[in-house]
């Protein structure tokens, strides 16, 4: 990695604030470019590189196999990599704003449907109720937390007890871009806070100092992994066929609220969203669910005219 790309790194993770994943993330799809370009430490010129180089850069990468999605996640993290170098003036334009991105799919989010989902929460409730282990009781409190606020897994598992409000009736939540909100707590989320509390406080989990609400057994914040091998066994448990995720459930909450009635711009401040658009794809969840209702339930459909 050269020292430009070195720089820029440490710009994104100190300044901008990006989260660990996306800097590994990013660090990786850079390489990638300089390992194409044959660049070695010190060798570097990226006012040498052209639209025409990216293009075959791009042939490249999809005779290898990836995804146009996965493409144009490296030209996105390429592309803020140079408009670092243009503010910085190290070169006088970005050569990637002449590259169009590849065409993807449109792939509507994963979500479980409703009665699936009210179900799986009263056996979630009934087992926090009935549970005599602290782990039992936090992994029913992880689902029921996810779907109950459509937080992310990085916001979960940065949720410290000291960010709730009076009573635990709200959440503030710092999501992405250090973008600030409130999230509500409904009242049925909030008798199982208190009793996975209870917990912690009767098994003595929590370590002197630790303000995690989500811990580990010794006491400690937990991580990422056990998070969502947590959301993939309980959800497999429940019988959720598809895709099981911590997002699967944030996908679920949006599509839920928007079906009950909710307004576009209400769901897109409890997701954390910096623009409507990001929250507008629930709509196309919705409409294929209708148009899945009026071919299954129509007559014109049923007699196939």
């Amino acid at each position: 990695m050269t020292d430009l790309a070195e720089a820029y790194l440490a710009y994104i993770e100190r300044v901008r604030r990006y989260s660990p994943n996306t800097v590994k993330s990013y660090r990786r799809d850079i390489g990638m470019l300089l390992d194409f370009l044959g660049t070695e430490e010190g060798t570097f010129d990226p006012s040498l590189l052209t639209a025409d180089d990216i293009r075959e850069w791009i042939v490249a990468l999809s005779e290898s196999g990836l995804k146009p999605s996965s493409i144009n996640r490296m030209l996105s993290a390429c592309s803020s990599f140079f408009k670092y170098l243009l503010r910085e003036g190290i070169v006088a334009g970005n050569p990637f704003a002449k590259v169009s991105s590849l065409k993807t799919p449109a792939l509507l989010p994963s979500f479980i449907p409703e009665g699936r989902m009210a179900a799986l929460v009263g056996e979630l409730s009934a087992e926090m109720e009935e549970a005599t282990d602290f782990r039992s009781m936090r992994d029913a409190l992880v689902v029921l937390f996810l779907y109950a606020t459509g937080i992310r897994l990085a916001e979960l598992i940065a949720i410290d007890r000291t960010d709730f409000g009076p009573e635990f009736r709200e959440l503030h939540v710092t999501g992405k871009g250090d973008r600030e909100r409130m999230v509500p707590v409904v009242p049925e989320l909030r008798r199982r806070l208190f009793e996975y509390m209870a917990a912690i406080k009767r098994d003595d989990i929590c370590k002197s100092g630790e303000k995690a609400l989500f811990l580990t057994l010794k006491g400690e914040r937990v991580s990422r992994t056990a998070v969502y091998r947590i959301v993939q066994r309980e959800l497999g448990r429940g019988g959720v066929q598809g895709k099981k995720s911590p997002h699967v459930l944030r996908h679920t909450f949006a599509t839920h609220l928007l079906n009950g009635g909710a307004d576009m711009r209400e769901i897109q401040e409890l997701l954390g969203h910096a623009s409507l658009q990001a929250t507008q794809v629930y709509t196309h969840n919705s409409i294929a669910r209708l148009r899945e209702v009026y071919a299954k339930a129509h007559p014109r459909e049923k007699g196939g005219k």
